[in-house]
C-alpha cells in the first residue's frame, strides 16, 4: 500500500489514516500488506511504483490519495508513466460504488493497470473512500493473483 500525501511524506501533516484502513482490509482478507508514504511528486511515486513492481515483485499495489482535481494530485499520471496495459475495470467500478455514496464520488481520477506481474489500482484517499472501494477489489484478488502468475 502507498500512501500519496507530501505532508505526511515530510513527517507532517494529519495522520495517515487511509493507508491503515486499506492495510488492516488487506490483512483480514489474507493478503500480505504493508505501508509506504511518499510525496505528491509524479517521478517519486513512479519510482515507487517501478521498485514495488519490479524489484520487489508484489502482486498488489494499491494507492490511495493524489488522485483529486489539485495540482498535485498526480498519482494516476504517475500511475498510467510506469503501466504496461491498462485493467479500467477496477477504476471505473470504483468510480461507480463511490458515486453511490456521494455526488463527489465522479471526481476521482484513479487509474488502474498492470506492470508485469503487478496490479496497481488508484484508491480515494481517505478511510471512507477506501473502505468504499473495498468491496470492488477484495472479490477478484485471488482470481487477479493467479493469472498474473500465468505466462
Amino acid at each position: 500500500m502507498v500512501t500519496i500525501s507530501t505532508s505526511r511524506a515530510g513527517g507532517g501533516g494529519e495522520e495517515d489514516r487511509s493507508g491503515p484502513a486499506l492495510v488492516e482490509l488487506c490483512r483480514e482478507a489474507g493478503v500480505e500488506a504493508r505501508l509506504e508514504v511518499v510525496a505528491d511528486d509524479r517521478v517519486e511515486i513512479a519510482a515507487v511504483l517501478r521498485r514495488l513492481a519490479d524489484q520487489e515483485d508484489v502482486r498488489f499495489v494499491f494507492t490511495t490519495g493524489g488522485t483529486g482535481l489539485t495540482a498535485d494530485d498526480v498519482t494516476p499520471e504517475a500511475t498510467l508513466d510506469v503501466i504496461d496495459r491498462e485493467a479500467p475495470g477496477f477504476a471505473e467500478t470504483i468510480r461507480q460504488e463511490s458515486r453511490r455514496h456521494t455526488p463527489l464520488g465522479i471526481l476521482t481520477r484513479g487509474v488502474s493497470g498492470v506492470r508485469g506481474r503487478t496490479l496497481i489500482v488508484n484508491l480515494p484517499g481517505s478511510p471512507k473512500g477506501v473502505r468504499e472501494s473495498w468491496p470492488v477489489l477484495e472479490p477478484t484478488l485471488r482470481h487477479a493473483a493467479q493469472t498474473l502468475e500465468r505466462d
